[in-house]
């Protein structure tokens, strides 16, 4: 399979085409990798395109300005391709980890601190804290009281926490306006270990969670009734080890990080019938990831919502 240089918009730096001789039925795709080792973009051959240089991230987004936006436990950062800092917050000292980077439409960043005092916030480019108000994990555990948040269309916030067993729904205020539980029994109950580390509100209206420990991924209604679901009862080898990124793709599937998969498959991509159709099983694991091309052809709209 022959590849050259995709130029596109936002991702003109480092995408690279998959475009000619690409076998009947082939998937490739190109993404944005946070993990613990590697931070920064994987190419659809599989190669490393661009390195942050350090390892550790929690979240990320490559921008539609082809900046890439980093959240480490301690600080996130806004690079420029040749990964000149353009935007950076540290986390404060009252708190111990930052669990979310999300920039979003009105040119904010909003964050998550985990800690003696848990909040999410809006920062502007300035450094100014527009938004912020407390969140309510329910526990003290630092570690477990939230990941990745999400904004809105409507201007409130989609929040997982994990050992509440819940995702919740804040206003711009810190009103709670609904919850979606993971504890349910048909899911296994708290026995399961469903804990909620991604939330996503996807264009039908329903929400999609990655439930780590419990090796699946289900999407509810907006009632909280479970529609969908996929685990490893439902695909052969138990490739699902640890969910903690998604991403619901344009065509429908799902792509899932396998976190605690140390060798063999470290992304799956699963149809609404449960196909595996691809998977990543390259040296580098995925706390959280971004899919940036399929076959050489940018992902249209907004990869993560």
């Amino acid at each position: 399979m022959r590849s050259g240089l995709l130029m596109s918009l936002a991702f003109s730096f480092f995408l690279i085409a998959a475009i000619s001789e690409v076998a009947c039925g082939e998937i490739t795709h190109s993404f944005f990798v946070a993990g613990p080792t590697f931070t920064g973009i994987i190419d659809e051959d599989g190669n490393e395109a661009w390195d942050a240089g350090r390892g550790g991230a929690r979240d990320g987004w490559v921008l539609e300005n082809g900046n890439v936006l980093i959240a480490w436990n301690d600080v996130v950062r806004e690079f420029t391709p040749e990964k000149k800092i353009v935007f950076e917050y540290k986390i404060d000292p009252i708190n111990k980890e930052i669990g979310t980077a999300q920039r979003l439409e009105n040119g904010n960043t909003l964050i998550t601190e985990l800690g003696t005092k848990p909040r999410l916030m809006e920062i502007d480019s300035q450094g100014n804290t527009v938004i912020e108000f407390p969140l309510l994990p329910e526990t003290d555990n630092a570690h477990m009281q939230t990941r990745m948040a999400r904004k809105l269309d409507s201007g409130n916030y989609l929040v997982p926490h994990l050992l509440a067993f819940k995702v919740k729904e804040y206003t711009a205020e810190g009103d709670v306006v609904k919850e979606f539980r993971t504890d349910l029994d048909e899911l296994g109950g708290r026995e399961a270990k469903n804990w909620p580390f991604t939330a996503i509100r996807l264009e039908n209206g329903n929400t999609l969670a990655c439930l780590t420990n419990g090796n699946k991924v289900v999407e509810m209604d907006a009632d909280g009734n479970v529609v969908w679901r996929v685990s490893n009862q439902d695909l052969e080898g138990n490739p699902i080890d640890d969910a903690c990124g998604g991403q619901r793709l344009p065509n429908g599937n799902t792509v899932i990080a396998a976190y605690h998969a140390k060798v063999g498959v470290k992304l799956l991509e699963v149809t609404r019938d449960k196909e595996v159709v691809w998977s990543y099983e390259g040296p580098h694991r995925a706390h959280h990831f971004q899919v940036l091309t399929t076959n050489g052809q940018p992902i249209e709209g907004t990869p993560l919502k």
